[in-house]
Formats: C-alpha cells, structure tokens, sequence
C-alpha cells in the first residue's frame, strides 16, 4: 500500500475501531437492555482453558468459562452477551469485585503463573478493539522467558461489567487497576499497553511510578492531540450511533484496511467474531454506550503533554504502517492528511519520554503483536531482557 493511499485513508476512517454500517430506524440511545433480533441458541463449542494455566493462578482460582449454552444468529456466527460469555479465554478468568463510583463492578483478568518464575510480573492492557484473550501468544511468551502475566479487562470492556452512568477517564481505570493488583500483592511490575491502552499505560505510569519497573508502548494512540490539531468536537450521542451502527462486516472492513494495510489472515477472523458476537448480541444498546463512553474519553483525555514526565524506564513497539487517527473524517482534508503519521509521531514520543527506546517494525501495522506474533514476541522478551 502506498503512502498517499494510507494518507487518504486516514481521511475517511474516523475511529481506531470499526467503521458503522447504516444506521437501523429503532437504534437510539440505550436503554438497559434490547434484545437482538434472529438468534437462536445451540450448544458452546468453547475450548477448555489450557493446561498451562490450570496449576496456578494466585488468589481465587476460577475455571475457563464453559456454559452450558450460547446464542449464534442466522448465519451461524456467534453473538455474546455484555460479558462476553462463551468466548474462550486462552487461560482461566478470575474476577475482582469492587466498588466504584457508587457501584459494586467486577474486573475480569487472567493471572498466569509460569513454571520457571523470574520473579517479575508483566501487567497487560488491552486497546479498544481488543481483550485481554488478544494478547494469548504475548502471554505464552513471557510465561516461557519467566514472568508472572496480568492481563486485564478494563471496565467497559470484553468480560467485565459495563456500568450505564459510569464517568470513564484513564485516571480512574488506572486506580481500578491499582488496586486490583493491590489484591493480587503486585506492587512492582512492567506495564505494556496496546492501542487505547497504551494512553492508560502512560497514565498508569504517571499516577504510580513507584508500581512501575517498565513501561512499553505498542502503537499507543494519543501520540497526537486530535481535536488540538483539528478534528471537531462530536457528541456522545454521535458518538454512540456510530457504536451501534457497527457490524461484522465493517469490523473486518475497517480492520483489514487500517490494521492490517490491507491483508487478511484468516487467525484474524476470530477477533472479528469478538467483537462483532458482542455489538450485535442481547445487549448491544449496553455494549454501545460504554464503548461510546471510552471513545469520548480518548478523544477527550490527551496523555502526551505529560510524556516529559514519566520517569520510568520506556519502550515503544510501533508498526510503521500504522496510520490510525481518530476523528479524521471529521476534519478538513489538509487537517487529516496530517493526521496519524506514526513513523514521525513514534520518534517525536520517543524524545519526549525520557529514557525512551524507539523499536520500530516497518512491515507491520496497529496491532504487530496480532500480525505478526513470532517477530513481536521475540522483541518484546529481548527488550525486556536489557
């Protein structure tokens, strides 16, 4: 793909997550819950959690998620409810039940102990688009080099709870975390954040720099300040349409052409399936709301303007082909044509951070540790070896 093609496509997509289909007459703002339409229910074909995991981990253990049944729709594809039930995890998922803002939630992490422990623990956030089950051969990895792994699902998020009124920024998602891993007796780790959740890595690391040995930034968004440069103000309610308007078929669509600058491998599909089983499912109007809430909070929350104070030892993990940045098909065509220059935007984070190290991958795009696993994991262990 060239350059000139990846700059006009930065004009035309608006978010770092799917692209909506046409709107249906009866979506509107979310009740507490509309039932999707033409499912029908059949046996889950869920995997078991794998072997590895079983022995161990800390805290109160829980089994993979196996129920007895799960909805598909007329095709055949799978539809989830808001917490993702019938999804295979790679390793079991454990919960965290707290209260917050008024509200008992539950946080869904997997925790996986490896058989040769370094004594370090690796906490993973995943970005928008993702899970925490995204990052299976991240684990394994760094199960195999030694190290502890968290991997989380952020409220709002895959399997945890979804709260209508919640008031989303990173700063709260980071202390929900905190103190999660509070619990778990993890009071020094290296944090890796993908995407979205590379923004919540760096507030992470901000808000607790005495909890944070490492810090590693895989194609972060929020490099740029996108409204600063440009992109107009969009409502929640706007915002929220666009959530539910959002199919299967632009999942892939938006993902083939942004994330993966347009290939396709079919080990992709099963991210396709997430997240689409999820935004059509039962309580899709839920799903869309919180979803429209995290796309506010980024779009609403820059973290760069503190880069120069992070104070943590960096790591930023770009794929070069990446062009994400959302908002641009709301702004002008010079403003987008600006936008989501992740080669320049990657060496301008790696000298605002102090201590920062820059490991670019050329051929790859947003989500290297997906597309190319093997070449992303082998880095990532290095980079964490020196």
């Amino acid at each position: 793909m060239t350059f000139a093609r990846l700059i006009l496509l930065s004009a035309v997509m608006s978010f770092a997550w799917p692209v909506p289909a046409p709107a249906s007459a009866s979506d509107g703002l979310p009740p507490d819950a509309v039932p999707a339409a033409a499912t029908v229910q059949s046996p889950d074909a869920a995997a078991q959690p794998a072997e590895a995991a079983a022995e161990a981990a800390p805290g109160k253990a829980a089994p993979g998620e196996t129920p007895a049944e799960s909805m598909v729709d007329a095709t055949g594809k799978p539809v989830y409810d808001s917490k993702l039930t019938g999804f295979p995890y790679p390793y079991p998922v454990q919960e965290y039940a707290f209260r917050t803002q008024g509200e008992d939630l539950w946080m869904a992490y997997m925790d996986v102990v490896p058989k040769t422990p370094n004594g370090k623990t690796a906490v993973l956030f995943h970005g928008k688009n993702f899970c925490s089950a995204t990052w299976d051969t991240t684990i394994a990895a760094l199960n195999d080099a030694g190290y502890r792994v968290i991997a989380i699902d952020q409220i709002g998020f895959c399997k945890s709870a979804k709260p209508y009124g919640y008031q989303y920024s990173f700063n709260q998602l980071a202390e929900n975390t905190r103190a999660l891993l509070e619990t778990l007796k993890v009071y020094n780790a290296t944090i890796v954040g993908h995407s979205l959740g590379g923004m919540l890595a760096a507030r992470y690391a901000l808000n607790y720099p005495t909890l944070v040995d490492r810090l590693v930034l895989v194609n972060p968004i929020g490099l740029e300040d996108w409204q600063a440069k440009g992109v107009p103000y969009v409502t929640l309610e706007t915002l929220n349409k666009a959530e539910l308007d959002t199919t299967r078929e632009s999942i892939r669509a938006y993902q083939q052409e942004v994330y993966y600058h347009g290939n396709w491998k079919p080990e992709y599909d099963r991210w396709v399936d997430m997240l689409g089983g999820m935004y059509l499912g039962p309580e899709r109007q839920l799903v869309a709301w919180n979803q429209a809430q995290a796309s506010d909070m980024l779009l609403s929350q820059p973290v760069m303007y503190q880069f120069g104070q992070i104070r943590v030892p960096t790591t930023l993990m770009i794929g070069m082909l990446d062009r994400t940045a959302p908002g641009a098909n709301r702004a002008s065509r010079d403003v987008a044509a600006r936008l989501g220059d992740y080669p320049a935007l990657a060496a301008d984070a790696a000298r605002a951070i102090p201590n920062a190290k820059l490991i670019p991958f050329p051929t790859l795009g947003h989500a290297p540790q997906v597309e190319d696993p093997a070449a992303f994991n082998r880095a990532l262990v290095d980079a964490l070896a020196h």
